[in-house]
């Protein structure tokens, strides 16, 4: 496999195809409770499948979760 020509989105999207709901909840909470960048990506291609099947109306609940849970003020990054 060439590393220059992995589509991460593409690999993600192949390691959770047929996943059920209870597998998809098990992957993200096992990121988030976990803590390490590597699962990051990950996330992210699920956020982009939540927000592309989502409504005008849940993604504005989606923005409002968000920005009502990011601190004012946080520790500057090293």
């Amino acid at each position: 496999m060439n590393i220059a020509s992995l589509n991460l989105r593409q690999a993600i999207m192949y390691k959770m195809q047929g996943s059920d709901p209870n597998a998809v909840e098990e992957t993200i909470s096992d990121a988030i409770t976990s803590g390490q960048e590597k699962t990051l990506p990950g996330l992210g291609v699920l956020f982009e499948v939540l927000w592309q099947n989502s409504d005008a109306s849940s993604r504005q609940d989606i923005v409002q979760t968000i920005a009502s849970h990011i601190p004012e003020q946080t520790e500057k990054p090293i």
